[in-house]
């Protein structure tokens, strides 16, 4: 994950390693914290929290997503997940209706717009709003990351 990502953001050079790996832009694998767990991925400004998994728990995994954000300090807490066995490319990123909301608001698109840009699907299951989310393909995400950091969407965490 962290790789393709570098690699789609144009972060590597022609070897495949970081052209600054002093740059807090690179997409970095976090070291685990134990209890106050930081997430899988730091990716300024979101924490990507994993998962390579046969069956699926978006909420339950959003809901660990927020925490090990806000654990980082990081304001954005998003699941990657993807089938057992499918490579990266096939990764899906969800993000809870807030925390979509938050980021489609700070990049200043209508609704619709965001959707059209970034292909976005939402799952609306039953009348628990805490169990919608909203779900882009890792390769929109990687565009939404890089419009994210050109339009300058904070690094620091929203309590």
């Amino acid at each position: 994950m962290r790789d393709y990502l570098n690699h789609t953001l144009e972060l590597l050079d022609n070897f495949g390693a970081l052209r600054d790996p002093f740059d807090p832009m690179n997409i970095r694998r976090a070291a685990q914290e134990g209890a106050r767990d930081v997430g899988d991925i730091h990716a300024v400004p979101f924490i990507l929290e994993c998962k390579d998994v046969e069956k699926s728990a978006v909420p339950k995994w959003l809901r660990q997503a927020h925490v090990e954000a806000r654990h980082a300090g990081f304001p954005y807490g998003v699941v990657v997940a993807k089938r057992r066995g499918s490579g990266v490319g096939a990764g899906r990123v969800h993000f809870s209706v807030r925390t979509w909301t938050r980021v489609r608001s700070a990049l200043a698109l209508h609704p619709q717009e965001a959707a059209e840009l970034y292909g976005v699907t939402v799952s609306a299951r039953g009348l628990d709003t805490g169990r919608w989310y909203a779900t882009v393909t890792l390769d929109r995400f990687a565009v939404l990351l890089a419009d994210a950091r050109r339009a300058g969407v904070s690094s620091r965490a929203v309590r």
